[in-house]
């Protein structure tokens, strides 16, 4: 009985090896084919030809076919067949290869820059142009080498003339000059912003912000001229994101309302632009002022914004710079705290899903204020204003490509009670078009009218005192943009404007033919 089981026991197991050194046999032929044809995808055709001559010679299961590559004994069909195979397998290798040579090319221009990203501003809705558009890119590799520790930086340089071509523009000297273009006026604003990330030590987008500018104006008024800070401020985000935080000396013009057409700084955009938010108290770039800006992200579209700001001086713009010149002071005469809110719903073009933007703000100002209606009484608190826009992208001329080009249309709505404000309402339409052409796709075309309603009181005050006054400035203007290199834009543009000047004017100053030729350099 043992010797019987002995003999059955070794049958058993020269049977089992038998079968595993097939089997063994198998799965590395398997294995050789698999890698073969691996390697045929990535190789030239020859090699692939090359390969199949291995397989034929070594007799490996054809794992494409399902069944077995014999040797030349095989009968001519199979030859024919396997011959189609591997036609077949050649002309999807070569769609492979081309796809991942797109692949790899669009990578090669794409993921040089892609770490750049986190070390731009955060948290403002204004557009600066990245790393990948700037005249020095990543020469040298210093962009590179300072984001490796975790500094980042824009700078540019935007220069504007603008002149009134109409024969009757009443020139008149310098300083008596009443609105840009009477006399061909120049302006330069340069600025640099670096930025330091604070993710590498844990801080949820963590992102300190310094930056400086300086502007020149041939005409004061316009700017006036100053040097100082463009921000200093700290932004996090907390909750999963949920929650935005920003703080310091902030520039709320970048943060709220959304005020400059195509959101883009490289487009200079020709018209009389509503100072309706500067003044009822907004921090803008040639004067921030201290703030604390927190936005509630409800989810990746809806959001609510708030802000405690240190108004601007209830006087104006020109008296807060003048006052303030470097804008590190923490306050200017008579300025208070200005409240805002702002809720809206945005968000980006895709393929299909134009791009959207509606939003609403609210501003309460307690700095003390000059009555218009009563002016020899003492000064009154409690300003306030209101707005509403929109922006949609009405069609996309590039679905598949850039789904941000094409025509968009907008409008904005903004009312301050006139017995406090210069200007009471403005109101504007605008339609525009990025990238309507193939040839030039980073390109905008841009058509604005606006109408600004000077206060009641303040046109009844100059009629009274003989002066002949206009209860409104209406304006139409067109530019276009040409992004000319990385990092260079230049915008040539056109408005008329009926009653160029604020509430009172002459018969020299009823109407300006403004011309405008402007460049913006980014670096």
């Amino acid at each position: 009985m043992r010797s019987c089981t002995t003999v059955a026991m070794s049958v058993w197991s020269r049977s089992t090896a038998a079968l595993v050194s097939s089997f063994r046999q198998r799965s590395t032929k398997r294995g050789l084919a698999i890698a073969l044809f691996l390697a045929a995808i990535l190789m030239p055709g020859s090699a692939l030809a090359q390969s199949h001559d291995v397989l034929k010679k070594t007799g490996i299961p054809n794992e494409l076919t399902g069944g077995w590559i014999h040797q030349e004994a095989a009968p001519r069909a199979a030859r024919f067949n396997n011959s189609a195979t591997t036609s077949s397998t050649m002309e999807l290798a070569k769609r492979v290869r081309a796809n991942e040579v797109a692949r790899i090319r669009t990578q090669k221009k794409v993921t040089p820059f892609t770490k750049f990203e986190t070390l731009r501003e955060k948290g403002m809705w204004l557009i600066i142009p990245g790393p990948a558009d700037t005249i020095d890119l990543d020469r040298g590799g210093v962009r590179s080498a300072l984001a490796d520790v975790g500094i980042g930086y824009v700078g540019g340089t935007v220069n504007s003339l603008i002149n009134n071509q109409l024969p009757n523009a009443g020139r008149t000297r310098v300083a008596n000059q009443l609105y840009m273009g009477q006399n061909p006026t120049f302006g330069t604003v340069n600025f640099l912003i670096v930025t330091y990330d604070l993710s590498r030590f844990g801080v949820p987008d963590g992102q300190i912000i310094v930056g400086a500018e300086q502007q020149y104006w041939s005409w004061e008024a316009g700017g006036p001229d100053r040097l100082g800070i463009n921000i200093i401020a700290y932004y996090q985000t907390l909750f999963g994101g949920k929650l935005e935080l920003k703080m310091g000396y902030l520039r709320n013009q970048n943060e709220f309302a959304g005020t400059l057409v195509g959101g883009s700084a490289a487009a200079t955009v020709l018209g009389p632009s509503s100072n309706i938010l500067y003044q009822a108290g907004m921090s803008n770039n040639a004067a921030p002022t201290p703030a604390l800006n927190l936005k509630y992200n409800l989810d990746d579209r809806l959001y609510n914004r708030v802000s405690i700001q240190r108004s601007l001086s209830p006087d104006g713009q020109y008296a807060q710079i003048t006052e303030n010149p470097t804008g590190l002071n923490w306050s200017t005469t008579n300025a208070r705290i200005l409240w805002l809110n702002e809720t809206g719903y945005k968000n980006k073009a895709a393929p299909g899903v134009p791009e959207t933007w509606l939003r609403g703000g609210i501003g309460y100002n307690t700095s003390n204020f000059k009555s218009l209606a009563y002016p020899n009484h003492q000064l009154t608190n409690g300003n306030s204003v209101y707005y509403v826009a929109a922006d949609r992208q009405l069609w996309q001329s590039d679905v598949d490509g850039l789904a941000s080009r094409g025509i968009y249309g907008g409008f904005s709505v903004m009312y301050a009670p006139p017995d406090l404000n210069n200007v009471s309402q403005y109101y504007e339409l605008r339609l525009y078009a990025k990238g309507l052409f193939d040839s030039r796709p980073s390109d905008q075309i841009a058509i604005v009218a606006t109408n600004a309603v000077w206060s009641n009181f303040a046109v009844d005050a100059a009629l009274v005192k003989g002066h002949l006054a206009h209860h409104n400035t209406t304006a139409i203007s067109g530019t276009y943009t040409a992004h000319l290199a990385p990092g260079v834009y230049a915008s040539l543009g056109l408005t008329y404007i009926n009653k160029p000047t604020s509430v009172t004017h002459t018969r020299e100053t009823d109407h300006a033919l403004n011309l405008l030729v402007s460049t913006s350099i980014f670096f």
